[in-house]
């Protein structure tokens, strides 16, 4: 297992709706469960994996997809926003190290967590 020092981290800002990008790449089985904004592009959950899609350079048109399975994921946390910290965080740890998605106040924290919790327990 890779060091715990966190390997990435990501804001989701709020939802939106699935790219056909996205439901392109989905496998036989695999089903979008929700979509969020991110910086410059989108991030889907599906009832198997978590899909960042990570748009680079000046024009955009290079995109990174990064994947993480729920059968990687060890263990997670989420930590509710409070009264001076708007953004919710959630923390995976995962067989090659700790991700950390930050969520805007627009987000359903909670929504998230039984999503992953159903797929991953």
């Amino acid at each position: 297992m890779a060091a715990v020092g966190e390997i990435m981290s990501w804001t989701f800002y709020e939802e939106t709706q699935v790219p056909k990008e996205i439901l392109d790449v989905l496998i036989d089985g695999e089903r979008a469960e929700v979509a969020y904004k991110t910086i410059r592009d989108v991030a889907v959950v599906t009832n198997k994996r978590i899909i960042i899609s990570d748009r680079q350079g000046l024009t955009g048109k290079k995109v990174e997809v990064y994947t993480i399975p729920f059968k990687s994921i060890i263990m997670y946390s989420s930590e509710n926003g409070g009264m001076l910290d708007f953004n919710a965080e959630l923390e995976l740890w995962t067989k090659a190290g700790k991700f950390k998605l930050n969520l805007n106040k627009k987000v359903d924290i909670r929504k998230l967590d039984r999503i992953i919790g159903k797929y991953i327990l």
